[in-house]
């Protein structure tokens, strides 16, 4: 008989009869049987045929100037220095990109000078111009950009992701953020919210060397070793506390914090294992460490993220953030921004080759952007204030139509007018892709099913290949 299906006070007279460990090690079996036939993290059967099975997310905080980067307007270069009304300001002038557009690729996609390294994959990029959102201030926006919402607390994108597709690798998270935010909402941005706890995003430190068990000696993920026990004496003990939580379970089913505490555990436990060596990059080559920038400044530490991203997906984690903070350009926009591009544009680019060469970016969607863009008028002279009303991000791989440029904002980049994308319908399409339709994909609480895209969003059917 399974132990775990006798009563507490049969199971208590076991222990008393002198079962000890031989009683953990039988419900240990038993109890790791169940999670196999019941396990969250299973992979699941999407909606429909999926065009991606993963995705990279490069999440770019503080909101990227789209008309320095991928939105070219020559005409406000030619009027620099004039009035814009439409800002509603009475001494808002238009200021002109100090950087050069050009053509990039056979597809001509127009990028700025900013980019050169990523421009040489222009084919495979497919530009959202015509991006907008719902409020320009960083909190509010960056949440909504993650979670679909900015007034309540929501499962991430990558939870919802997880939730629908389970993971590919049960030894690893299915979720994983690396150098996740602090700011602008911290944790909610990478949770699971209502979503059982075995869906949020595990965080990675990006401040640290990725080298053996994270570099000096320091991991990059808490407590992913206990230097007091061994593996054996490890499961000992979590076969016993396990058998404590599914009692308690008996007596409280379903109840969805006990469930989480189960799966996380067993899930920790098994990471020990995988998950340094995976982060250990000092097994690429050099020269591959090379062309991600690792060993340079400015971009060593944000080419170790990108190269981990690839190593994840390459083991099977089914969506991957990375966050780059300092995006915010106020002021000295000339400067600031140009050491922002210069962080990542060999680092993407490296990782863009390296998912093609493996034969991983047919099957990876890789996603760029930030929460709003910027205004095409100054600030303080030499800056760029907040703007939700039209801005750029962009896809790549995943059975996206590479080379192409979808929506257009004004002839200032100040706000979307042609083939517009909201956060929703941004949102709906990054489920498309992964074979997920974002109407059925939906969670009952509260009494009432929830979804990513709430009532709204609608697939951008012209990113698809």
């Amino acid at each position: 008989m399974n132990p775990s299906m006798l009563l507490p006070s049969r199971r208590a007279a076991l222990k008393t009869a002198g079962c000890g460990f031989g009683y953990l090690a039988f419900a240990g079996l038993a109890a790791q049987a169940a999670e196999k036939e019941k396990n969250p993290l299973a992979a699941k059967k999407p909606h429909h045929a999926a065009r991606a099975k993963h995705v990279i997310f490069l999440c770019m905080e503080g909101a990227p100037s789209h008309v320095d980067t991928f939105d070219y307007k020559p005409k406000l270069t030619a009027d620099d220095g004039k009035s814009f009304n439409k800002a509603r300001q009475p001494f808002a002038k238009l200021l002109g990109s100090p950087w050069k557009f050009s053509k990039q690729g056979q597809s001509g996609l127009w990028m700025s000078e900013l980019l050169p390294n990523l421009g040489k994959h222009a084919d495979e990029l497919c530009m959202l111009n015509g991006m907008h959102t719902d409020v320009p201030a960083h909190p509010q926006a960056f949440q909504f950009m993650h979670t679909g919402s900015f007034q309540f607390k929501r499962p991430s994108l990558g939870a919802w992701t997880l939730y629908g597709l389970g993971s590919d690798n049960e030894n690893l998270p299915g979720f994983v953020t690396i150098a996740p935010p602090i700011n602008n909402g911290g944790p909610t941005n990478f949770g699971s919210s209502f979503l059982p706890a075995i869906y949020q995003g595990t965080p990675i430190s990006g401040t640290r060397a990725f080298g053996p068990m994270g570099g000096g000696g320091s991991p990059s993920v808490s407590n992913i070793r206990n230097p007091k026990q061994t593996s054996d004496s490890q499961r000992a003990q979590l076969d016993f506390l396990q058998s404590l939580n599914r009692e308690a379970l008996e007596r409280d089913p379903g109840n969805a914090n006990i469930e989480g505490a189960i799966e996380s555990f067993e899930l920790a436990f098994r990471m020990q294992k995988d998950l340094p060596k995976l982060m250990d990059i000092t097994t690429e080559t050099k020269e591959l460490q090379k062309s991600y920038g690792i060993g340079e400044q400015p971009t060593d530490n944000f080419g170790k993220q990108c190269l981990l991203a690839r190593k994840f997906v390459e083991a099977g984690v089914r969506f991957v953030e990375v966050t780059v903070g300092g995006w915010d350009h106020h002021q000295n926009l000339k400067d600031a921004l140009a050491n922002s591009t210069k962080r990542i544009d060999l680092p993407i680019a490296g990782l863009l080759g390296d998912l093609k060469q493996k034969g991983l970016l047919k099957d990876t969607l890789v996603i760029w952007g930030g929460e709003f863009g910027r205004t095409p008028y100054a600030q303080g002279g030499d800056g760029r204030d907040h703007n939700h009303k039209g801005f750029t991000t962009w896809m790549a791989g995943g059975g996206v139509k590479g080379g192409t440029a979808v929506g257009k904002t004004d002839e200032y980049g100040y706000e979307a007018v042609e083939n517009k994308i909201h956060i929703h319908d941004w949102h709906a399409t990054i489920l498309h892709l992964l074979g997920l339709d974002h109407e059925k994909l939906t969670f009952r609480f509260s009494g009432r099913d929830f979804r990513l895209t709430d009532v709204k969003g609608v697939v951008a059917k012209d990113v698809l290949a």
